[in-house]
C-alpha cells in the first residue's frame, strides 16, 4: 500500500518544526562562542538582539588559570599534539567551573579566564576543585607515559564593565576594568612565588566565610598603571595535608619574617626565614624570600613597594568633609604604627579610640551620601567598611595583649589599616566619586 501524501497543512507544520530545530541548533552553536551567562548579565535573552556598545557594570570575581611552563612543553609537541593536549586539559576544567557557579569568559592560549557573578567563596571552592581535577588528570597522563603538569590560579574581586566591543562586521563580548588586570597579575605571581592559588586583598575582604580558608599574607605588589600597592595572599587549602598543617602552624613566624623584610631589616628577615625553612622545607615561597635576601640591596627596592607615609593630593575624593576625615585617619594610623615601632605603648589607647571614632563617623557619612545618590554598590562598599572594623578589632586585641614583636605588629597595622585605607580611597571611593560626578553632570543637563 502506498504512503499517503502529505497535506499542505502537514507540510507547513513539518517546515515549522524543521525551522525551529534549525534555530535551536544555531542558538546552541552560538552559545559555545558567546556564553549564555554573559548575555543574561547584559539582560539579553536572544543573541540576535546583541548590539555594539551594550554594557553593564557589576561586582564580579575574576579567576585566571594558566599552565606552568606551557611554552617549553609545547615546543616538544607537533601542532596537532598541542591542540589535542590543550583540549584534553580544558575539557577537564570547564565542568568544574560551571559546577561552582562560574562561566568561562574566554580562553587565552593555555589560560582560562572565568567569571563568578555571585560569591568569591565559590571562586575559591572552584580553584580547589580545579586542583583536585588536575591531580586526577595527571594520574591519567602518567599512566600514558606523559609528565604531569601544574597550574597557577589568580583571583580578584571588584567592579567591572561587561559589554560588547568591536566594529560593524566583528564584535566580541568582554570584561574590562582594573579588577580584571589585578586578577591576571595574581595569576602571574603564582609563578614567581611557586604557589598554586593567590588572591587579592579585595577578594579577602569580600569573602562570606573567611574562617573556612587557610590564608596567609605573601607580599605587597605594585600593579602597572595603578597607584598604591596591593596585598597578595596565598590560599593553601589545596596543599598536601602535611604541608598545609605546617604552614598553618608556622603562619605567624612566616609573616614575622616578611615584616622584617618589608621594613628593610634583611638580616632579621634572613634569620627568621632560615628558621622557618628548617621547619617547613617544602615551603617554596619562603625559599623565594631567602633568595631575595641574598640579592644585592640595589635589586630589592623594586621588589619592596612601600606604603605611603603621608596624605597625597591624588587621594582626594572631592568632598571636603570626607577628604578631611580620610587625611586625619591616615595621620592617626601612621602615628599608631610609629608609636608601636618605638615602644611608646602609652600612646596607643587614645590613638585606637580616635581611629575607631573617626572611621565610624567617616564611613557613616560616606554611606549616607551613597544612599542619597542611589549608588548601586552601596552594599559592597558598606561590607568593606565592616571588614575594616573586624581587622581593626583583631589588631587592637593584639596590641592590648602585649604582642612582643614591635616590627611585626607595626607592619600589620600599616598593612591592615594604612594599606586598607589607601586602597579603599583609590578604588572604592574613587568609583563612587565617578558615579557622583556623573550623576551631577546628568542632573545639570537641560
Amino acid at each position: 500500500m502506498s504512503a499517503k501524501p502529505s497535506t499542505p497543512a502537514g507540510s507547513a507544520l513539518d517546515r515549522t518544526d524543521a525551522l525551529r530545530e534549525r534555530l535551536n541548533t544555531t542558538t546552541d552553536a552560538y552559545s559555545r562562542f558567546v556564553p549564555r551567562e554573559f548575555l543574561n548579565l547584559l539582560g539579553i535573552d536572544d543573541i540576535r538582539k546583541v548590539e555594539l556598545g551594550q554594557q553593564v557594570e557589576r561586582k564580579m570575581t575574576i579567576l585566571f588559570s594558566d599552565i606552568r611552563n606551557f611554552t617549553a612543553l609545547s615546543e616538544t609537541m607537533s601542532p596537532q599534539e598541542n591542540f589535542n593536549f590543550l583540549n584534553s586539559f580544558l575539557i577537564q576544567m570547564e565542568p568544574v567551573i560551571t559546577a561552582h557557579g562560574g562561566f568561562i569568559d574566554k580562553y587565552i592560549g593555555d589560560a582560562i579566564m572565568a567569571l563568578f557573578p555571585d560569591s568569591p567563596d565559590e571562586a575559591l571552592r572552584c580553584s580547589l576543585a580545579m586542583l583536585q581535577r588536575l591531580e586526577e588528570y595527571n594520574d591519567g597522563r602518567q599512566r600514558a607515559g606523559y609528565r604531569p603538569i601544574k597550574i597557577g590560579i589568580g583571583i580578584n574581586t571588584g567592579i567591572v564593565i561587561l559589554g560588547t566591543i568591536g566594529g560593524a562586521a566583528r564584535m566580541d563580548g568582554t570584561v574590562i576594568g582594573d579588577a580584571v588586570n589585578l586578577a591576571a597579575r595574581m595569576e602571574r605571581l603564582t609563578k614567581e612565588y611557586r604557589v598554586s592559588i593567590l588572591i587579592s586583598e579585595y577578594t579577602l575582604y569580600c569573602l562570606d566565610q573567611p574562617e573556612l580558608w587557610s590564608i596567609r599574607f605573601l607580599d605587597r605588589t605594585q600593579v602597572r598603571g595603578k597607584q598604591g600597592t596591593q596585598s597578595v595572599y596565598e590560599v593553601f587549602n589545596g596543599d598536601p595535608a602535611s604541608l598545609a598543617q605546617a604552614k598553618t602552624k608556622t603562619l605567624k613566624n612566616f609573616e614575622e619574617a616578611l615584616a622584617y623584610y618589608h621594613v628593610d631589616d634583611i638580616g632579621g628577615a634572613r634569620a627568621r626565614l632560615a628558621a622557618h625553612v628548617a621547619a617547613v622545607p617544602n615551603d617554596h615561597a619562603a625559599h623565594v624570600y631567602l633568595e631575595r635576601c641574598a640579592a644585592p640591596a640595589s635589586d630589592l627596592a623594586s621588589l619592596r613597594p612601600d606604603l605611603p607615609a603621608a596624605w597625597r593630593g591624588e587621594f582626594s575624593f572631592g568632598q571636603a568633609t570626607v577628604d578631611t576625615a580620610h587625611e586625619n585617619l591616615l595621620a592617626d594610623m601612621n602615628a599608631l604604627a610609629g608609636a608601636i615601632n618605638v615602644g611608646a605603648l602609652d600612646m596607643t589607647p587614645p590613638l585606637l579610640v580616635q581611629i575607631k571614632d573617626t572611621a565610624a563617623h567617616d564611613f557613616a557619612l560616606e554611606e549616607q551620601l551613597m544612599a542619597t545618590d542611589d549608588y548601586p554598590f552601596l552594599k559592597l562598599h558598606a561590607r568593606q567598611h565592616q571588614r575594616f572594623f573586624e581587622y581593626f578589632e583583631e589588631l587592637r586585641r593584639e596590641i592590648e595583649l602585649g604582642e612582643v614583636d614591635r616590627v611585626y605588629l607595626a607592619f600589620r597595622i600599616k598593612r591592615f589599616l594604612t594599606g586598607w585605607l589607601v586602597n579603599h580611597i583609590l578604588s572604592a571611593d574613587r568609583h563612587y566619586g565617578h558615579h557622583r560626578r556623573g550623576r551631577g553632570a546628568a542632573q545639570a543637563l537641560p
